[in-house]
């Protein structure tokens, strides 16, 4: 048995546009009911949604019944989580909070093997498919996307030293902590908070390097997408559940 192929880590590399969803529900069942949908990829939140283990363990099993490639941002670049993460089978980590250099390398290494990397090494995971897939080791490094997340004004001046760092798939923009280091707390689509994230995405576009975000509003998402974005999550499970509920209670109600 050989490695599959990530599909997602194939299209950003080749310019292909992959549209996405957050997901904080932290429930395998409502992974399931997204899955269905058949976006290009998922974002499974452990920084700020109650996920753990046992609950990222559960929804990439979902998922691995779809076409939908289950990314898992870790809630700090941690390398034993990154390892117990990786062992699981996510095909992707997104970083978070990734300020300098220093830090990007250490994400890098925490998804490496020895000698190139820190990871530790197990011979039988569901990663490996218990040890049945023989070329894991030779190609899981070239096959696992490794995103960092930019969240800070310091770290969008020096956006294009994080993205070469060998290893590195992929950027992505928060807008929310942008704008709040920017003052613009809660407001992450302010235009003074764009103002700040485009010239410097335009700039890893020109270089070739895969930018993304996350935006709740689909027409501005798919705008971002037109400008050169490669992967960008248009909503999340939560918001579509708080959204969808208040709205049908307000028809109820008829306000």
């Amino acid at each position: 048995m050989d490695l599959p192929s990530n599909p997602f880590l194939k299209a950003i590399r080749s310019g292909q546009p992959q549209i996405g969803l957050w997901l904080s529900l932290a429930n395998p069942y409502a992974a399931e009911i997204v899955a269905g949908s058949g976006y290009d990829w998922v974002l499974i939140d452990m920084e700020h949604a109650p996920n753990d283990l046992s609950s990222v363990l559960a929804q990439l099993q979902v998922f691995a019944a779809y076409s939908t490639t289950p990314l898992v941002r870790p809630d700090w670049n941690d390398p034993v989580k990154v390892k117990r993460l990786l062992d699981a089978g996510a095909p992707g980590l997104l970083f978070p909070m990734i300020a300098n250099r220093t830090e990007a390398e250490a994400a890098v290494a925490a998804m490496r093997y020895p000698p190139r990397g820190q990871r530790g090494v197990s011979g039988s995971t569901r990663a490996n498919n218990f040890g049945r897939i023989k070329d894991y080791f030779a190609r899981i490094e070239d096959e696992t996307a490794l995103l960092i997340q930019a969240e800070t004004i310091s770290a969008l001046d020096q956006i294009e030293h994080l993205a070469d760092v060998d290893g590195v798939d992929g950027v992505f923009f928060g807008p929310a902590d942008i704008g709040a280091d920017l003052g613009y707390l809660g407001q992450p689509m302010h235009e003074a908070v764009w103002d700040v994230i485009r010239p410097a995405a335009q700039r890893l576009i020109r270089q070739g390097t895969p930018v993304g975000t996350i935006v709740m509003d689909p027409d501005f998402a798919s705008r971002l997408i037109d400008e050169g974005f490669t992967f960008v999550a248009c909503g999340s499970d939560a918001n579509l559940l708080a959204r969808g509920s208040d709205a049908l209670l307000n028809k109820m109600r008829g306000t």
